[in-house]
């Protein structure tokens, strides 16, 4: 039997024609046959010296059919790989304990879709081998539809290889810490290191998603720009904050969080940030006004009490948040997989969500800086709200957080030895204002945490003239 093969772009007419001699001749000569190879005209860059006389349209119809096929036939082996090749996702500071919560949910199919299998990487250090080992076993357990496969890895050269998602959790640790000057420094070749080794091993379509309660915001713009290719894919999670927001406001009300919708956190996530109620909406609340179940109304038109959103309000997300001790790792969990599924499959239409971005100057915030602001998520990627109509923030109010977070950045580094937070004419003396840091596993929380004195409580609405409070005003020490 003769075999032949001919190949030739998929839109090239005398490729057609060649292809019409062979088909006919395969059809009239039983042991003639003919391999066909088409590449899309990106691919075939060079061009054999061919003439033909036949340049007829029919040429010209084959041609154009050829290419339709052949971008068909290649979409359906991309989806195929999809299939075959599944979401290499990895988890740093894998023994944590907000991963013991966070793997239920990636591995349910809740986060990227039952149709999506994943690949699970959880990575630690070296000493954490037996414990990481456990976990993966525990993992697998699960016996979970969507997980392919789940390893353990502890080789910082391997960290990262192929990855197309790295949740980045607190990192745990042993040491003592003494001062707030010291724990900004520490951050910093934690986060140069998996900088580097994310644009070396990962994925170019990497998206990196940073959580935690400890330096979120500080943390986020060292691995920006330790991988700066990748800027616009590394978020920090600021859904946790939202939450314990909602839930304060859910509770006055008599009703259940997830009624409450729109609340924005501006600022640092685990520091000194701005809880605004200003575009918050609260639906299906049982009060004399009823509507169907997307009717709804603005919060601060029910909440009647003012004193309790200037006071009591601000105090209540202060102090769950201050020194992260009530962050707990159920919340924290979800909140990343809650924003994981918001950025691959959009988040609600026409409700505003809070994250951690690098700032572009956006609301006349500092540019260099990660800052939480209101945005949607659709269509893979995020988009910052900053068609929002009186969300304006007074420039006291902005100051005061842009300065902290500019700051930390320049402890970090090196640039500034001694962290000065932000004072108004308003502010008390620092030398009687010392709060704790947040520590970054709950052992050292045991241990010891309230002998660490850290940010000072930069935005206290007590500590301003009532003409000066502003009722959705909170803060948080870092």
């Amino acid at each position: 039997m003769a075999k032949f093969v001919i190949a030739g772009r998929a839109d090239c007419p005398y490729y057609a024609k060649a292809e019409l001699l062979a088909d006919y001749l395969q059809k009239n000569l039983p042991d003639f046959q003919i391999y066909k190879i088409t590449q899309h005209p990106d691919v075939w860059e060079l061009y054999y010296d061919v003439t033909s006389s036949m340049m007829t349209e029919l040429m010209m119809v084959i041609a154009q059919e050829n290419l339709e096929a052949h971008i068909e036939k290649e979409l359906e082996k991309e989806a195929q790989k999809d299939l075959i090749s599944p979401l290499q996702v990895w988890i740093t500071s894998a023994t944590s304990p907000a991963c013991y919560n966070l793997l239920p949910i990636l591995t349910s199919g809740e986060v990227f879709g039952m149709q999506t299998e994943i690949s699970l990487t959880l990575f630690d250090k070296e000493q954490t081998e037996e414990h990481l080992r456990s976990l993966v076993m525990e993992t697998e357990d699960l016996a979970s539809p969507v997980l392919r496969s789940v390893s353990s890895c502890t080789k910082v050269k391997h960290a990262f290889h192929q990855a197309h998602v790295v949740i980045v959790l607190d990192d745990s640790t042993e040491e003592e810490v003494y001062c707030l000057e010291e724990c900004l420094r520490s951050r910093l070749p934690l986060c140069r290191l998996y900088g580097y080794l994310i644009e070396k091993n990962a994925h170019e379509s990497v998206r990196v998603i940073v959580g935690g309660k400890t330096f979120v915001n500080l943390k986020t713009v060292l691995l920006t720009i330790h991988a700066p290719s990748i800027t616009h894919n590394i978020i920090a999670v600021a859904l946790g904050v939202e939450g314990q927001a909602k839930a304060a406001v859910a509770r006055k009300l008599k009703t259940t969080a997830s009624c409450i919708k729109d609340v924005i956190i501006w600022g640092n996530i685990t520091g000194n940030n701005y809880v605004d109620l200003r575009k918050a909406r609260v639906y299906r609340h049982d009060s004399a006004i009823w509507g169907p179940p997307q009717f709804s109304r603005p919060v601060l038109d029910v909440i009647f009490d003012s004193e309790w959103v200037k006071r009591e309000f601000v105090m209540t997300i202060k102090n769950l948040t201050s020194t992260g001790k009530q962050f707990g790792r159920i919340l924290a969990a979800h909140s990343i997989a809650t924003t994981l599924k918001y950025w691959y499959h959009g988040s609600p239409p026409g409700e505003i969500v809070s994250l951690g971005v690098l700032s572009e100057g956006q609301f006349g915030i500092p540019e260099g800086i990660v800052f939480s602001m209101p945005v949607k998520f659709e269509n893979g990627t995020w988009v910052v709200l900053t068609d929002l109509k009186d969300v304006e923030l007074s420039e006291q109010i902005m100051t005061q957080m842009t300065s902290d977070l500019i700051q930390e950045k320049l402890v970090a580094f090196g640039d500034v030895m001694t962290f000065q937070p932000y004072q108004s004419e308003h502010d008390l003396s620092p030398k009687d204002k010392k709060v704790s840091l947040p520590s970054t596993d709950d052992k050292q929380e045991e241990r010891k945490g309230s002998n660490v004195s850290g940010h000072k409580d930069s935005i206290l609405s007590d500590q301003a003239p009532d003409e000066e409070k502003d009722p959705v005003m909170s803060d948080e020490s870092a």
